[in-house]
């Protein structure tokens, strides 16, 4: 039996208004916790414009992010680094400790699973937002 969803292609619900992190979101996003053990994975949905701050994922050992790009198009970004533009299928593995940023682009929607790669000592530092003015320079 084929999955409508993925039919119409959405491979996984958008889930509820992402209002936890909202504070650390330039725009809205979505989040559908699909796992949290034994590792995290959320399907993080970004509308159009929407993106979150700068954040380090710190770890002492191991630890970073790994991101699966499932729909849209959007952007990731290291701190010093040009932004490269994401499609469906492409993977970002993040290093931890490393600042970065991603989200949508302008005019699409854009969804990824974010994968919290196991590490010790591991928490998440939010930073500031990705100015708009960074962000129309895309």
């Amino acid at each position: 039996m084929v999955n409508e969803n993925v039919k119409n292609g959405i491979i996984f619900e958008r889930g509820e208004p992402n209002t936890a992190f909202a504070d650390f979101f330039v725009g809205d996003s979505y989040l559908n916790m699909l796992t949290m053990e034994p590792i995290p994975i959320g399907n993080v949905t970004f509308k159009p414009g929407c993106r979150n701050n700068w954040h380090i994922h710190k770890s002492t050992n191991g630890g970073g992010q790994i991101l699966l790009v499932t729909g849209g198009e959007g952007y990731y970004q290291e701190e010093g680094k040009d932004a490269q533009k994401l499609a469906p299928g492409d993977v970002v593995v993040i290093p931890p400790n490393v600042k970065h940023w991603h989200g949508a682009t302008k005019d699409s929607w854009f969804s990824h699973l974010a994968i919290e790669v196991p590490g010790e000592n591991t928490e998440n530092e939010w930073c500031e937002p990705v100015s708009d003015e960074e962000y129309s320079k895309l």
